[in-house]
């Protein structure tokens, strides 16, 4: 069974969707309207939603006839996540990113899949080690937060679950674009920031990063599900683009100031994955310039705030 080009009637029959309702979510379905959304909450698109409570009873799923899997559950806010505490029965990072997985796969293993996507996050790589492009291979530091812990128990339960069902684990770069949704990655918090208060401000203007736009994203994801790969693949642009350039262009399109605060950085000064892995699997290159696709997250989202 083969991915339909995006928009047809087929587009991405034989697949659910674990995570309809988030941010990443939405732009498959909606690019391809045969796959099936799987959760509590209906997404917005017209995609077929199957209900469920809780990723513990999957037993719905019997009479769906499906052979691949995107699972996108999870929390990116990982800032909070860290000052979540334990005893005091609030959610953290291991209980976004690693028991809902294991309940899911522990009951996915029963049934024929040829493909399972599962998503974690570049930030597992070791920033005090790293030489870009960043390929798969480079060490990773997976105990410097809880965070990443959580990802990294994520990917090792992949690793597990691999005997069942092949699973490409997706090392995810700083995708952005927009959305109604509270996020915390960058560009979002920016926009957020200037739509509401008429004003930003910044961290520092100095690191570089690997931004790839969300419908980019989206489009990788799905023609992957028909690749013979299994392991962890990097999920980016392959490009390098400063954080001041980003927030010169916000300052030209809002026509508000954003403040550079000069602290320290948090992470390395410049990343950029290298996309040799994916790019031998797939005929794919983003259609946004990191440009465009800021210009257009604040567009839409100026939008939507005037509605």
């Amino acid at each position: 069974m083969t991915r339909d080009s995006p928009g047809s009637d087929k587009a991405g029959s034989g697949t659910i969707l674990f995570g309809g309702s988030g941010f990443l979510g939405p732009y498959i379905l909606e690019n391809y309207p045969g796959i099936i959304s799987v959760g509590r909450t209906a997404p917005a698109t017209a995609n077929r939603h199957i209900h469920i409570e809780s990723l513990a009873n999957l037993d719905v799923l019997r009479d769906v006839d499906f052979d691949t899997v995107i699972y996108i559950i999870g929390n990116t806010d990982h800032y909070n996540l860290e000052k979540t505490a334990l005893d005091r029965d609030e959610s953290t990072a291991f209980d976004y990113h690693v028991t809902p997985l294991v309940n899911a796969m522990e009951q996915l293993k029963h049934y024929p899949i040829r493909k399972l996507i599962h998503f974690s996050t570049i930030l597992l790589y070791d920033r005090e080690r790293i030489s870009l492009p960043v390929d798969e291979n480079a060490p990773i530091d997976p105990y410097r937060t809880r965070y990443v812990l959580s990802k990294f128990m994520a990917e090792e339960a992949c690793k597990f679950y691999s005997a069942w069902m092949p699973i490409i684990n997706v090392r995810l770069s700083n995708i952005f674009g927009p959305t109604r949704l509270e996020r915390f990655d960058l560009v979002h918090v920016l926009i957020r920031q200037l739509l509401e208060k008429g004003r930003a401000s910044v961290w520092t203007t100095k690191p570089e990063r690997d931004f790839i736009y969300v419908e980019d994203a989206a489009h990788a994801i799905v023609k992957l599900l028909d690749t013979d790969y299994q392991g962890t693949l990097n999920l980016g642009t392959g490009t390098s683009t400063p954080v001041g350039e980003i927030v010169q262009l916000l300052r030209e399109l809002s026509g508000c100031p954003i403040e550079d605060e000069g602290r320290d950085v948090n992470g390395p000064m410049r990343f950029q994955c290298d996309m040799r892995t994916l790019n031998s699997l797939i005929d794919w290159e983003p259609r946004y310039s990191t440009a465009q696709g800021v210009t257009r997250t604040y567009e839409l989202m100026a939008e939507w705030a005037q509605q």
